[in-house]
């Protein structure tokens, strides 16, 4: 954060300096066209930052971990996002943590990750059976028997097409 605030300081500084630079060679620039380039400078690296954020830390995953679900975002102070949306928030499956059940195969347990803009890496385990196409948030109370029925809570059907349940039934 401190780095992204530096560099749009940087980009407004640079433009700003740009602009009085122009404005002392050409004396009919107005008094005006040094803060406001200093401002869209702050603006734009703003901007850019803001919309390459999910890109860059993708980029930075190590190998074996698949992205598998993507939030966007419209806000109504950055009324631009309703024109593209911003990703804020994205879930990471470690395949390399993937874990099957000893005595049926099609239950796995693998270690989700939670990366959102702003926030700390958040960590969860979540439970799928591929064979049944359900899954359950494996929170404190939930178990598993050694015939592999669920204790605690309920399970929840996955959607058609569900990029999780895939990459965890993939991945074993």
């Amino acid at each position: 954060m401190a780095l992204e605030l530096i560099a749009a300081l940087i980009a407004a500084a640079a433009l700003g300096l740009l602009a009085w630079a122009l404005r002392r060679r050409f004396t009919g620039m107005p008094q005006w066209s040094v803060p406001f380039s200093a401002a869209v400078g702050l603006v734009v690296a703003t901007l850019v930052l803001e919309y390459t954020w999910y890109g860059r830390v993708v980029d930075e995953l190590p190998p074996g971990i698949e992205v598998v679900e993507v939030e966007e975002e419209a806000m109504p102070l950055r009324p631009w996002t309703y024109l593209k949306p911003i990703k804020m928030r994205f879930w990471a499956l470690d395949q390399g943590r993937t874990l099957a059940h000893p005595q049926i195969p099609d239950l796995r347990v693998v270690t989700l990750y939670k990366f959102a803009r702003w926030r700390p890496v958040e960590s969860r385990l979540m439970a799928v059976d591929c064979a049944a196409g359900r899954r359950v948030p494996l929170t404190e109370g939930v178990s598993f028997t050694a015939e592999g029925e669920l204790n605690g809570a309920e399970w929840e059907m996955s959607a058609n097409e569900d990029r999780l349940q895939e990459a965890a039934c993939r991945g074993g």
